[in-house]
């Protein structure tokens, strides 16, 4: 019988929290993720060409990240083609989702260097109309794309 193997962390960190409208408002997530995904491999001395996948968590997934973020982030950061990349969508739990992902593909013994992380950027997040509750009913309400309530931004 296959022993599991044992997943380690080996290098973690992040981007500065920014507000709404903020300073960061003007990069783009995949650029985020990608400043990231350099400074990660420079701290910990893995060569990008180690990696077997990076899993990004990405809950808005609409606009600018609509497309496979992770992909797009590593490629942006250098790193060669031959590296795969996965989105996952948990909602708020999208980022811990692919760092545990990541971690049972390498106690599964599928690779030995993965990435797990995330990245979100509501500030370049499309607004939603809300859905009416009854037909021919309209919404006076904006919010951001993962809202539900109709609590977000109202109309302007």
């Amino acid at each position: 019988m296959t022993q599991i193997k044992e997943a380690w962390i080996v290098g973690a960190l992040r981007t500065p929290i920014g507000r709404h409208g903020g300073s960061l408002s003007g990069v783009r997530p995949d650029d985020l993720g990608a400043i990231v995904l350099e400074a990660l491999m420079e701290r910990t001395g893995v060569p990008p060409s180690e990696v077997e996948d990076v899993y990004f968590g990405c809950a808005n997934q609409a606009g600018e990240d609509n497309r496979n973020v992770a992909r797009m982030s590593l490629l942006l950061a250098g790193f060669p083609a031959e590296v795969a990349g996965a989105t996952v969508n948990r909602l708020c739990g999208s980022s811990l989702e692919a760092v545990a992902a990541a971690s049972r593909a390498i106690m599964l013994g599928e690779a030995d260097v993965y990435v797990g992380g995330g990245v979100e950027s509501m500030s370049r997040a499309p607004f939603a109309i809300p859905k009416p509750i009854r037909a021919g009913q309209t919404s006076s309400s904006l919010c951001c794309g993962i809202c539900t309530s109709g609590s977000g931004l109202r109309s302007l």
